[in-house]
């Protein structure tokens, strides 16, 4: 095969992981949209509701690390194919619920199909692009991280006005099936012979020696879990939060809510160039302080009286929320050995969901017992400066091994 048949295979392969992580994100942001008319149909309040919206991290970390491990041992795409089949189903069937346990039960199922899709995800990036390109990459395929939520943001909020919430996620169903089929036609099973992505022979070490051998995946481990608990408790008590603190109806409430993804979509664009480009050696320092002014910013957005620059707020604080995305997945993947790669991504976005697991409860509790977002917001502005903490101190030991391995030996 030839250089640009390789090439435009690649991209192919990249455009559809986009559309499956599209698709992911919109079926797990629909909750959100769909919440304070959920909330009062079936009586829960925001401790309860937190405790739904974690159900689904629970879920989704439980099957991270196994995810990881089926798709190194298996294939990237065959679990791909089945994971968006049971995910796609349990977004259909929680339109089905009437009692808040089995809404529980069913989020954490949907988690479980998500959460066995990351790892390949990652796997197929790691593997078909090389160092150069995976900032990137990532960044062009994470921009469903963004879209996917500012899409559904307006689209579920008209879809709940004109059929009802339950109707919503029967309609969401349709996307993931039809995906589906794409993925299992058009995925590449095995990468394609270039040299450029893999050239360095790999020994053969056990899964506990891998981790051994790279120490600097426990600072990013930590720094995930830190980021996630703004990430989860921004993008899941956004729409709630407009609705019940902004008192911003509905329809126009799906309309400003999807101003901040709208932004942090942009911001995966921007800082993914930058990080395989102008900063490519300074990777880690670039997300560091990317998380340090989205923590600055959303502390902003709260204590910001008109609504106004509370969304530009918001907006600027998904910039950089999203912006780190590119960047900071590229540091894991060169980090990370390619026979490991799906295993160690699902070990890091494991540590990601316990943040993500946390953030939507405590904030809910706080909103519940305080009836104030304060303390949730410095919840998650905490959490992103902890994220900074350990990414300078993660900068600085790879400076210093770098800097080890520089000097000639006599």
């Amino acid at each position: 095969m030839d250089a640009y048949a390789i090439k435009k295979k690649k991209w192919v392969m990249l455009f559809l992981l986009w559309l499956m992580f599209f698709t992911a994100y919109f079926d797990r942001v629909n909750i959100a949209v769909a919440g304070p008319v959920m909330m009062k149909e079936l009586d829960m309040n925001p401790m309860v509701f937190g405790s739904v919206l974690s159900a689904f991290t629970f879920g989704y970390a439980l099957t991270q690390i196994p995810g990881g491990y089926l798709a190194d041992k298996f294939g990237a795409k065959r679990l791909l194919v089945f994971a968006l089949i049971w995910w796609s189903v349990f977004t259909g069937v929680t339109g089905l619920v009437s009692t808040v346990p089995v809404l529980i039960a069913v989020r954490v199922l949907f988690g479980i199909g998500e959460g066995f899709g990351v790892g390949a995800q990652f796997k197929l990036v790691g593997d078909f692009f090389s160092s150069e390109e995976r900032s990137s990459a990532n960044a062009l395929f994470l921009t469903a991280l963004a879209l996917g939520p500012a899409f559904v943001a307006p689209v579920a909020a008209l879809l709940i006005e004109q059929f009802g919430w339950r109707e919503l996620f029967l309609l969401f169903t349709i996307p993931g099936l039809i995906i589906s089929y794409l993925l299992y036609r058009f995925i590449p099973e095995k990468p394609f012979q270039e040299k450029q992505v893999e050239s360095k022979p790999q020994e053969s070490r056990s899964l506990k020696e891998d981790i051994l051998a790279y120490p600097g995946i426990w600072l990013i481990f930590f720094s995930y879990t830190a980021f996630n608990i703004a990430f989860w408790g921004f993008l899941l008590w956004l729409p709630s939060y407009l609705n019940i603190s902004r008192h911003i109806d509905l329809k126009t409430m799906g309309i400003y809510a999807s101003f901040p993804y709208i932004a942090g979509f942009l911001g995966l664009l921007i800082l993914g160039w930058l990080g395989s480009r102008v900063f490519y050696r300074h990777r880690i320092a670039l997300i560091a302080v990317s998380y340090w002014i989205a923590g600055m910013a959303l502390y902003i957005a709260f204590i910001q009286p008109d609504p106004l620059y509370c969304l530009v707020s918001l907006s600027c604080a998904g910039f950089f929320l999203y912006g780190g995305f590119g960047p900071f997945w590229a540091v894991v993947l060169d980090f990370i050995p390619g026979k490991r790669r799906a295993t160690l991504s699902g070990v890091i976005n494991f540590g990601g969901q316990i943040g993500g697991f946390l953030a939507p409860i405590i904030v809910g509790a706080i909103v519940n017992a305080t009836g104030s977002f304060f303390g949730g917001f410095l919840f998650m502005t905490f959490g992103l400066f902890m994220a900074t903490v350990l990414l300078l101190i993660l900068a600085k030991k790879k400076s210093r091994s770098e800097r080890v391995v520089a000097v000639p030996s006599e």
